[in-house]
């Protein structure tokens, strides 16, 4: 029984010894694992390094390469185009400025205009520079307003016919005759279309003949002497002269003497 009971407490020995050391034997390997796995993955983490993103400016040129070839799809202009574009818009500037000073020299400046022509580009409902002569204007502006009188001719009364040859005695140093329907028979016949400045214009208000004259200024206006207004402009296509216009007339060769 001893010779029995001796393997036995040996057997069971073995048995616990391996039971033993197998446990710490692997509890020592998986400490050991973790250990080297922790290891590992920290110093993947350290080599990581972080860069913030580039942000394109918008003259980027972005290109793709489909299939291995490269291709500029950028919409930015070029210096050479920006040069030719630029050179371009300042060639129009210098071009519409040279024609403005053009413009200038052909024209007079309407701060040069004198407060008679501003009066009669604003009667004659036109330009400055399309006026009469400053001498015709400032003449007829003197007798402006000046009360209409049967027989008068100075600027305290006139009549149509004594207006007309009071400016043409000062300003073209013609004498014309004294009433309207002997000036219309000296000069010389002339259409609408051919009218200009000083020109005379004739009228049927009373009776069968030529009964009243005017002076043409330009625009289709002319100043005369009104029964009930003075000297003053109207237009040829106001319907009372229209119906009562009888035709027109030049003096030849009239030129202007006064200052």
């Amino acid at each position: 029984m001893v010779k029995q009971f001796i393997p036995a407490v040996a057997f069971i020995f073995l048995l616990s010894s391996c039971s033993t050391f197998k446990p710490l034997n692997f509890t020592s390997n998986r400490q050991v694992a973790t250990a080297n796995a922790i290891t590992s993955q920290s110093k993947f983490i350290e080599d990581i390094s972080v860069t913030a993103p580039v942000v394109a400016d918008k003259t980027t040129v972005v290109k793709a390469e489909p299939q291995g070839k490269q291709h500029d799809i950028s919409t930015s202009i070029t210096p050479g185009e920006a040069t030719k574009s630029k050179a371009q818009s300042e060639k129009a500037e210098a071009d519409m400025l040279a024609m403005l000073m053009a413009s200038r020299k052909e024209e007079p400046e309407i701060e040069d205009a004198s407060s008679v022509q501003l009066k009669y580009s604003v009667l004659l409902k036109t330009e400055v520079e399309s006026l009469p002569s400053k001498t015709l204007l400032d003449n007829v502006d003197s007798w402006y307003g000046v009360r209409y009188i049967t027989g008068g001719n100075t600027k305290k009364g006139v009549d149509c016919s004594g207006f007309t040859v009071a400016v043409y005695s000062d300003v073209y140093g013609i004498n014309l005759p004294r009433v309207s329907r002997e000036q219309y028979r000296i000069s010389r016949k002339i259409s609408t279309t051919e009218l200009e400045e000083g020109d005379l214009v004739f009228f049927i208000t009373k009776g069968n003949g030529v009964s009243h004259v005017g002076i043409y200024l330009g625009n289709n206006k002319f100043i005369h002497a009104t029964v009930h207004k003075g000297i003053m402009v109207n237009d040829l296509s106001e319907s009372y002269y229209a119906k009562r216009y009888f035709g027109s007339g030049r003096i030849d060769d009239k030129q202007i003497v006064s200052n």
